[in-house]
């Protein structure tokens, strides 16, 4: 006999089809957890197979699956990220869609990402490493099988703290809250649960991922940012410091006066480029992680 939530599901599912995917999971993870936890409470105050029965009464106070899915189309529609890109009118003038970057916060926010990413891939890699040797180290203890169940919850934990930076800082919509967890199940049928769950093991490999890439993207846009300003600031630091270029065998050379407003444009053509490729790395960076911190 088939299981009437998981009917349910599967009807939420189908009702929610052209919804974003992360939209989905909330919905299906929300009311998994509502009918579930009403289920088991109804179970306790009045004991019987009537399971049918009483899921009907629940299902009549949360909403159909129809109801549900307008309900959470309308929340989609009115609660995108906060960085999520805008329409962009087709009669945008060249000048704003190159120099409009300057003032866009997506960009920004792309931006911040990838200067942040050292740091957050750092704390990933080490944490990974670490709790996958403890894990296969301590497993022939009895703490090993506790302690890899508590660092598999973790990983999942991971997945939704990292979705919520990318939502935030590269306007992508990623899950709101993780996948429901029943916990009336035991601890051996949690653990399997968690080992088998497809999402852990690509938020591991994610975790792994992130230190190289936080390296290439915290390298890239450093050296970018720090030539764009070293090239806007070298006529001010010429006339007012009287620093020189470079110096060669004590020997200093200075931009010509003439070169020095070139110098300056340059730079800012440097700034200006960093800004719409940050903006071209945070929409692959937040593809990636869209598909990688995803259950499915």
């Amino acid at each position: 006999m088939s299981n009437p939530v998981d009917e349910y599901l599967i009807k939420l599912k189908t009702a929610l089809q052209g919804c974003d995917q992360a939209t989905v999971q909330d919905a299906l993870a929300d009311a998994e957890d509502h009918l579930r936890t009403a289920l088991s409470k109804a179970k306790e105050i009045q004991p019987g197979p009537d399971e049918a029965g009483s899921l009907d009464a629940i299902i009549e106070e949360y909403g159909s699956p129809e109801e549900v899915a307008a309900a959470y189309r309308e929340i989609e529609r009115r609660l995108p990220p906060t960085l999520a890109p805008a329409p962009q009118s087709a009669d945008r003038s060249l000048w704003l869609r190159i120099f409009g970057v300057v003032v866009e916060p997506r960009a920004w926010g792309a931006l911040l990402y990838m200067l942040i990413s050292l740091l957050t891939g750092i704390l990933y890699f080490t944490w990974a490493i670490t709790g996958l040797s403890l894990s296969v180290s301590l497993i022939i203890l009895i703490i090993g099988l506790p302690f890899l169940f508590l660092f598999l919850l973790s990983v999942r934990g991971i997945a939704l703290v990292e979705g919520r930076i990318v939502e935030a800082l590269l306007g992508v919509r990623m899950p709101r809250r993780s996948i429901f967890v029943d916990k009336n199940k035991g601890f051996w049928a949690r653990l399997k649960e968690l080992v088998s769950s497809w999402l852990v093991w690509k938020t591991l490999l994610y975790m792994l991922l992130m230190l190289p890439l936080g390296i290439i993207y915290f390298t890239i846009f450093v050296t970018l940012i720090s030539l764009g300003l070293g090239m806007v600031a070298l006529p001010f630091v010429q006339l007012f410091i009287h620093l020189p270029l470079i110096t060669i065998n004590s020997v200093r050379y200075f931009v010509p006066f003439w070169q020095m407003p070139f110098w300056a444009a340059a730079g800012a053509l440097v700034l200006l480029a960093s800004m719409h490729f940050a903006k071209l790395v945070g929409w692959v960076q937040g593809s990636f992680a869209k598909l990688m911190l995803m259950g499915g």
